[in-house]
């Protein structure tokens, strides 16, 4: 990992090495919002610059918004003008800048003299850009809703071009998922753009002129829905109102370079904390618990003594509150107190007996409503001179430390929908830091439906909100997990199998969407009549209790069997790609990387690759071709350039053209790129369990390839101080020789191994060998 201040000295260095130069024309006063201005630029990043318009006078360089790390310093601005003639030239960093008059235009290019990106500041207070004629991508979580079928689902949800943005922040159940807009765009041409500043609607055309629309009344309440629609609608939705509006903050980046363009939001934004591993695994959530069932903690340790007497990995339970489901884990929410007809025994113990059977638990949270939680403010540990008032995070967080005594192991914050902007992303910050404080040196967890760029230095998981059970909603989440990967967070996921249940649930849908989920950073199952949603829920004599559907699934389709082999199937390859996912946790960490990768980020020049958003790559190494078409007996699909490997036949096929695939219930097209390598573990049934058996190295021929595998305990901080164990593997596909040496970021502490076998398997043949390797350089010849 680049350190934070050699980063940002890289960029100062190029500041002093080019002043502006500027002509000799009669200068004239810079104006906005009818009165004088400043322009000032400065490096942002190693290839990206910070623009900002602010009025002469303003308090300070540049207003705060959470999105950005508040412990980041940036240097002076090299081009710094309140007046300007025909025009100011400079190089900002690693990029070349030019400001022209009439009007008043910002123009970036990058060191080979390629177009990043042109602003145009309009008198009207609005500012333009170029879109050019490639995909956009990014702009936070959720999009059209159902209906907006002028394009396909996927394609609606992916390429953000051709639509009115109006980026309001809100819940809705009829969309294809919570509305968690971030104005962070990103072109496939090679630009990104991210407005810190004023919160703005976006006008983005097919191609042509984008604009940036400031709100003018950014506490203007959003309007309620029809179906369900949203929650405490009066106060819902609202961008932060204590945003100014006459200064215009705004990043923009060089996309040339993908990974340059991810590593520079990551710097800005701060880096993705790494959470503990085992909420990699297999989570599942219970909701619909009648009173003449649950009179007792029976039901809540049968399932667990369910899952690992069938063999099928899981590593979390989720207990919803009361109120959400008729006996949740708490009395009527929101509460803190357990609910004495849930529990005969102390919770304590029985938490305890969870935890023996090596499962975390993890308790659904509201907030308190609109007066009682007005708002949230503060840090844990609380700064100095910071109000310790009942809106504190540390105030509030002293209510959630009995249930951590009591065992509770994370956090499922729920609802917090009439938040702002701030205070959605200070809610994540309390979920970090509160637990920090409770448990020291242990990473945080935490679910939230509301999330905003900046999250990720405080954890960052959001899912998709309460989904139809439907093909078309199935079919959308694909985009809407690449495009929030791109510019909320790399941590994404979605209620498997859909939360409100339709007629067309059935369990080939529970199926596919389970195959989906597990590459999804949360693997977790989640909706209304709950039992549909357990891995075997679909050979059940009785699913239990509708609550309030009435749209329901058709008889027929209730006795599927096939449904128990096909999720257990996907949840033992989840549990042994671990090594390979985790390793991305680190990556994301490091680089800013998401898990879930748009095939752009590999693939810039590739045109067609630029544009899917029905399918992904897991990391650099795997594609992913979710299936979302009932019945479907093929799938086409789109390989990028060079050879690729069906992983479940080894058969080869070249790239950078679409083919077909034969599927069935039990297949979702996979492929892995020619000299990749791909650590493949034993079938475990928790993260903590002790495997027989060592790791399998895959190495797919073809290509020259590496990989560097990230280990550590899983649970402490001590990621954060480089403290691990890394591997570098090597493949020489002409020489046929596979190197394993030790690697990681310069100053780690690389905790060798004394004595470790993996097994490595050359594919497509299938030859392996057996090596030992105790942290000294090992070639391996085939």
């Amino acid at each position: 990992m680049v350190g934070r201040s050699l980063y940002l000295s890289l960029a100062v260095a190029s500041v002093f090495a080019h002043a502006p130069a500027e002509s000799s024309a009669q200068p004239r006063p810079l104006t906005w919002h009818g009165g004088p201005a400043q322009l000032d630029i400065r490096p942002a990043g190693g290839h990206s610059v910070r623009v900002t318009l602010r009025p002469v006078g303003f308090e300070t360089e540049f207003p705060f918004t959470p999105a950005l790390d508040a412990d980041l310093t940036y240097p002076d601005p090299v081009i710094s003008l309140r007046e300007i003639g025909a025009g100011v030239e400079g190089r900002v960093g690693n990029l070349e800048v030019t400001v022209r008059p009439d009007p008043l235009s910002v123009t970036v290019r990058n060191a080979e003299g390629e177009a990043v990106q042109t602003l145009v500041f309009r008198e009207d207070g609005q500012v333009g850009f170029d879109v050019g004629d490639a995909p956009v991508l990014g702009m936070g979580e959720g999009g059209p809703q159902p209906g907006d079928d002028w394009r396909t689902n996927h394609e609606v949800e992916f390429d953000r071009r051709g639509r009115f943005h109006e980026m309001r922040p809100r819940w809705q159940s009829n969309a294809y998922g919570s509305r968690n807009p971030v104005p962070l765009l990103i072109g496939t041409e090679g630009w990104g753009l991210f407005v810190a500043t004023p919160w703005v609607q976006v006008h983005l055309p097919e191609e042509g002129s984008g604009i940036f629309i400031p709100w003018e009344r950014p506490d203007e309440p959003a309007p309620a829905t029809e179906e369900g629609g949203q929650y405490e609608a009066a106060v819902q939705g609202r961008p932060p109102a204590s945003q100014p509006t006459d200064v215009f903050d705004i990043f923009v980046f060089d996309g040339h370079d993908p990974a340059a363009l991810m590593r520079d939001v990551a710097y800005i934004a701060g880096a993705a904390v790494m959470p503990p591993k085992w909420s990699l695994g297999y989570m599942q959530s219970h909701r619909e618990l009648r009173d003449d069932e649950l009179t007792s903690e029976a039901l809540l340790i049968d399932v667990v003594d369910t899952f690992r007497g069938k063999r099928i990995p899981v590593d979390a339970v989720i207990y919803l509150g009361t109120g959400f489901t008729p006996t949740g884990w708490n009395t009527e929410q929101p509460s803190f107190d357990f609910n004495p007809e849930v529990f005969d025994r102390d919770p304590a113990e029985v938490i305890e007996d969870l935890h023996d059977r090596n499962v975390k638990v993890i308790t659904h949270i509201v907030p308190w409503r609109r007066g009682r939680l007005n708002t949230l403010q503060g840090s844990i540990p609380v700064k100095l001179g910071e109000s310790l008032d009942a809106s504190h995070i540390f105030t509030y967080w002293q209510e959630h430390v009995p249930l951590v005594r009591t065992g509770v192991d994370a956090w499922w914050p729920d609802e917090g929908d009439w938040f702002d902007l701030f205070e959605r992303v200070k809610r994540h910050q309390l979920y970090y830091q509160g637990p920090l404080w409770s448990r020291p040196n242990v990473r945080p967890w935490s679910l939230h439906r509301n999330g905003h760029l900046g999250i990720a230095r405080w954890g960052g998981w959001v899912w998709s909100g309460d989904t139809q059970s439907t093909w078309k909603t199935l079919e959308a989440q694909v985009a809407v997990g690449i495009n929030h990967s791109l510019s909320l967070s790399p941590y994404w996921g979605s209620d498997t199998g859909g939360f409100y249940t339709t007629g067309e649930f059935t369990g080939e849908l529970y199926a596919r969407w389970f195959q989906f989920s597990a590459f999804n950073p949360s693997f977790r199952s989640h909706g209304r009549i709950w039992r549909l949603r357990l891995p075997w829920g679909w050979g059940l004599s009785d699913w239990g209790f509708p609550e309030g559907q009435r749209d329901l699934p058709p008889e027929s389709a209730l006795d599927d069997e096939r449904i128990e082999t096909v999720t257990r199937k996907y949840a033992e390859l989840r549990y042994q790609l671990i090594p390979y996912t985790y390793t991305l946790v680190r990556e994301a960490y490091d680089t800013g990387m998401p898990l879930m990768r748009a095939l752009w980020l590999h693939y810039p020049q590739d045109e067609q690759a630029r544009g899917i958003g029905s399918e992904y790559l897991w990391g650099r190494d795997l594609l992913v071709v979710p299936v979302f078409e009932e019945g479907a007996r093929v799938r086409e699909l789109y390989l990028p350039q060079g050879t690729w490997y069906d992983w479940w036949t080894n058969e080869a096929e070249d790239g950078g053209r679409t083919v077909t695939r034969a599927v069935d219930l039990a297949t979702m097209p996979i492929y892995a790129r020619a000299g990749s390598i791909i650590p493949f573990d034993p079938v475990r049934q928790h993260m903590e369990e002790e495997v027989d058996g060592p790791t399998t190295l895959k190495v797919f021929a073809g290509a020259d390839g590496d990989f560097t595998l990230y280990e550590d305990d899983g649970i402490s901080l001590g990621y954060l101080q480089d403290r691990g164990t890394w591997t570098r593997m090597t493949w020489k596909d002409a020489q046929r020789l596979l190197t394993l040496e030790p690697g990681g970021p310069e100053g780690a502490v690389n905790f060798l191994p004394e004595d470790r076998e993996f097994r490595i398997e050359l594919l497509p043949g299938g030859e392996t060998r057996v090596v030992r390797y105790t942290g000294s350089r090992v070639v391996v010849r085939f």
